[in-house]
């Protein structure tokens, strides 16, 4: 039996997938956080949240590295960890600083530092000569203003250190761009507590479809698992609405965004120890860069390569932080495509009903989970206001997308906001 420290977590589905992942490999976890009540907040009524089920559940400022440092040292002299761990992006360069320290398993703590920061991604993969975007990286008014007119409208807003696409805004002039900037410039303090980097990233609008590679790396060897695609909406915010595995792709388009990916993935220096999810725009001009994510893929993908190949990309998490070889084997799962649909809401103010009878009948559905009558609403401007999710799978082929399409229709039958 193996001992990980997990260090804070998402609230979403990676939070209970890992702690399943670690329990079902037989292995026990100690848990970190400096807010129990973040996660306590987030169990549904009467539960405990899973996280707070580990052999040991400790206090400390996370957000203070240099005293966490010290403090975690300590804690391994008593407990003893095999690997430490975190699904949360903002934590990410904090579990890579200390797997560093105690001699762990895992990436380089500047590789994962510049994963996490979207401008260094730009930067590293820019001198690597791996295709992106057109950027600026700008703190100034006067400067910002000049660059974006540089690049060209219609362009995007993006700040370097938030996640799930939060104030990330395609501007189609200078008064969209400004107040995009004043939005930003509002949100100084992240959801943990973080203070942010009072810097914009300006990149070129990217035409053609996104999708994300999924990868496992493990002894110097990056193994693509799939390749999975994206639909956008929430203009001009970018609201994730759904995703497939496999992504419905000619042959083609799929070997150029694992090639690119892989390309990104080494130019970081993201290549031991490392779950990655890396976004490509596969544009009219090839592939783009979009982000390098040094995590697993939220938004419950794992679960759709799971049900297709059989690959637990939570379990493929827990093995390369303990530096062991992941089971990346494919079986037979009677599925041959998977899909997630979100229930995107268009307005703000309470749920008042959400009748999902439109749904029961649809084949293959694999999960549904809704929010309930009561629930306030804020029209969504990024991938935290959905009201519930609906997953099928398909037999047959790539099927499965639609088969999403029809639950959601059906829901927003239902869907009543006042």
């Amino acid at each position: 039996m193996a001992h990980l420290l997990v260090v804070e977590s998402w609230v979403g589905s990676m939070s209970r997938l890992l702690p399943r992942a670690i329990r079902e490999n037989g292995h026990a976890f100690t848990f970190l956080t400096r807010d129990l009540h973040h996660y306590l907040r987030s169990a549904p009524e009467g539960t405990a949240h899973p996280l707070l089920g580990a052999r040991n559940v400790i206090t400390a400022d996370t957000n203070d590295i240099e005293a966490l440092l010290p403090e975690v040292e300590r804690l391994h002299g008593v407990l003893g960890f095999d690997g430490v761990v975190t699904s949360c992006d903002y934590y990410l360069p904090t579990v890579a600083r200390i797997a560093g320290r105690l001699g762990l398993p895992g990436p380089g703590p500047e590789a994962v530092e510049n994963a996490c920061r979207k401008d260094a991604t730009r930067r590293v993969l820019d001198a690597a000569g791996v295709p992106g975007p057109r950027f600026a990286v700008r703190e100034e008014w006067a400067d910002i203003a000049r660059a974006a007119r540089d690049i060209g409208y219609p362009l995007v807003v993006k700040p370097v250190d938030l996640c799930a696409g939060m104030y990330v805004r395609r501007v189609d002039d200078e008064a969209q761009l400004a107040a995009a900037c004043r939005a930003l410039a509002d949100f100084p303090v992240n959801a943990r507590g973080q203070r942010r980097t009072p810097v914009v990233l300006l990149e070129e609008l990217l035409d053609g479809p996104e999708v994300s590679v999924e990868t496992v790396s493990h002894a110097g060897a990056v193994h693509v698992v799939g390749v999975t695609d994206k639909s956008v909406g929430g203009a001009p915010a970018f609201v994730e609405t759904g995703h497939m595995f496999p992504a419905a792709l000619p042959p083609g388009d799929t070997e150029a965004a694992e090639h690119t990916a892989l390309a990104a993935l080494k130019a970081l220096g993201l290549t031991e120890g490392v779950v990655a999810h890396t976004e490509i725009k596969l544009t009219s001009a090839g592939p783009r860069v979009v982000e390098v994510n040094p995590r697993p893929a939220g938004n419950r993908i794992t679960e759709l390569v799971r049900h297709v190949t059989g690959i637990d990309l939570a379990a493929a998490f827990v093995d390369v932080a303990l530096g062991r070889a992941p089971d990346l084997r494919r079986v037979d799962t009677g599925l041959r495509s998977a899909a997630i649909g979100f229930l995107v809401p268009e307005a703000s103010g309470t749920l008042e009903a959400l009748d999902d009878s439109g749904v029961r009948d649809i084949p293959g559905v694999l999960e549904t989970q809704l929010a309930e009558p009561g629930k306030a609403v804020k029209a969504a401007g990024s991938n935290n206001e959905y009201l519930g999710h609906v997953m099928a799978g398909d037999a047959d082929g790539l099927g499965a997308r639609e088969r999403v399409e029809s639950m959601l229709d059906g829901l927003r039958a239902g869907l009543v906001i006042r």
